[in-house]
């Protein structure tokens, strides 16, 4: 069974999708990238609901949802409340939670608010410490070529970072650190309409790697020990949400488990689908 509607929430209305094959499991909602992206790239993981019901939604300010003009809605907490009140108006008593990128660090930010009914969390390419996040970036760009790790820094320091130069350079950075898919499926490059860049810009900044939004100190790590329900930590091999910082993440996390995808960047749920989906079914299932 297929559903799909508008849920109201702090700021407006934000669009839902489930899938629901019937399997009397708990249900899992899917939490996005960005901040300002969609769903869109991750709909893959509908698959799993052939063992449970599978819910997405698309944050505010993108994908389907309403786009409210009001810069003061783009902060961490009223996502937060947002997930609770999507949770709420679904009657989501007990769920599974899968968050990716940015969605972690919602993810981990709603956990930690101790809301009840989370069977487990998923730490998809995790980002739960922003200046971490931006100590592994700077050691990535040394990985570039020398004249394109000098255009990001000149763009960065005169702020031209929404000059052609710097966004072509960004690409060489998200070749190899974001999706190493060549050419990237058609799907992803039609539709960056969905996305909303001026949430990205307020909360994260100009690029995946030069963080200057209201998350730039955005940092769980002391908190992690609070999460002690099943949780699991995935990520690429070639990540920018590095191996070693995922793994750094688990070992704060009193019941985790941690995988890599060692032919995957930043998104192995289409880089390495397959086994992605395996890894993730099968910790599910292993649950309820």
């Amino acid at each position: 069974m297929y559903t799909e509607g508008y849920i109201e929430v702090t700021g407006g209305r934000v669009w839902y999708e489930k899938f629901d094959n019937g399997a009397n499991r708990t249900p899992v909602i899917i939490l996005h990238g960005g901040p300002g992206s969609s769903h869109h790239s991750m709909q893959g993981l509908k698959a799993l609901s052939k063992d449970r019901p599978v819910i997405f939604y698309d944050q505010l300010g993108c994908g389907k949802s309403d786009r409210p003009t009001d810069p003061s809605l783009w902060h961490i907490d009223r996502f937060v409340e947002e997930l609770a009140q999507v949770r709420d108006a679904l009657s989501l008593d007990k769920v599974h939670i899968l968050g990716h990128s940015w969605g972690t660090t919602l993810a981990a930010a709603y956990c930690l608010s101790k809301p009840v009914g989370i069977e487990s969390v998923i730490f998809s390419s995790p980002c739960l410490s922003a200046p971490l996040w931006a100590q592994d970036q700077d050691r990535n760009r040394k990985k570039l070529p020398i004249e394109i790790q000098k255009t990001l820094t000149k763009c960065e320091k005169e702020g031209t970072t929404d000059s052609k130069d710097y966004k072509e350079a960004t690409q060489e950075f998200n070749n190899n650190f974001v999706c190493r898919i060549n050419p990237l499926p058609e799907f992803l490059t039609k539709n960056s309409h969905l996305k909303n860049p001026e949430i990205y810009n307020i909360m994260w900044g100009p690029s995946e790697f030069h963080v200057t939004g209201n998350l730039k100190d955005f940092d769980c790590t002391s908190q992690l020990k609070e999460i002690t329900i099943p949780t699991l930590f995935t990520c690429g091999r070639f990540d920018e949400a590095t191996p070693e910082s995922t793994k750094y993440f688990s070992s704060l996390t009193p019941n985790s488990e941690f995988h890599v995808f060692e032919n995957s960047a930043h998104m192995p749920y289409l880089e390495e689908n397959v086994e992605y989906l395996q890894v993730i079914g099968d910790f599910l299932l292993n649950l309820s």
